[in-house]
């Protein structure tokens, strides 16, 4: 009886410290929204890799790289090689995989996603509609968007208030109370105003 305990104990403790590290490695990647191609897929808020079945590339979407197979080995580049030059990425599907350097083990991922091969179902970003997106240079209402942002800006330039989902970022004018946000002239008393109309 003892043992089962002691088993059930270690087990649950060993749960128990292995569950944040995963949580880690799916957090490491972070929301990287506005780093991502408009070409790529909608759905998605954290992207480390696309794959591209129809030509067995990937896409690094932090670094804006393609990798792809040549005689020397994996190559990356901001392009896509000549011999894909008529591929089309916003028709192509395309797998988003957030592992390291899923290339090394491309022979897996050939297999894994052949059936996604010649689909061209698939939503992309440049034709959402979803506000998150916008956030993205090349999407068709990013320049409204920027706009938009200009207007929701309060005095000086900065954002007052924000709750922007595509950053993430909530700003307030520093951390002070509303009397500290006062020109050092608004805190005096009347009658110091007086003095200093003579």
């Amino acid at each position: 009886m003892r043992k089962i305990c002691f088993a059930i104990i270690i087990g649950g403790i060993f749960i128990f410290l292995s569950a944040p590290a995963k949580a880690q490695v799916s957090l490491s990647i972070g929301i990287n929204i506005g780093s991502q191609p408009v070409w790529g897929p909608v759905g998605y808020d954290a992207v480390q890799y696309y794959y591209l079945p129809d030509i067995d590339v990937y896409y690094y979407v932090p670094q804006h790289l393609f990798f792809f197979q040549s005689k020397r080995g994996w190559i990356s580049s901001p392009n896509l090689p000549r011999r894909y030059r008529n591929y089309d990425l916003y028709s192509g599907y395309k797998v988003v995989i957030n592992e390291d350097r899923p290339y090394l083990h491309d022979q897996d991922y050939r297999v894994k996603y052949s059936s996604f091969k010649n689909r061209h179902d698939q939503p992309v970003i440049r034709d959402s509609r979803d506000p998150k997106y916008f956030v993205i240079k090349n999407h068709p209402e990013h320049n409204n968007w920027v706009k938009q942002q200009g207007h929701a800006k309060g005095p000086a330039g900065k954002q007052t208030v924000s709750n922007d989902r595509n950053h993430g970022n909530k700003e307030v004018q520093g951390n002070k109370r509303p009397e500290d946000n006062k020109r050092p002239q608004d805190n005096k008393k009347p009658q110091d105003n007086k003095k200093d109309q003579r």
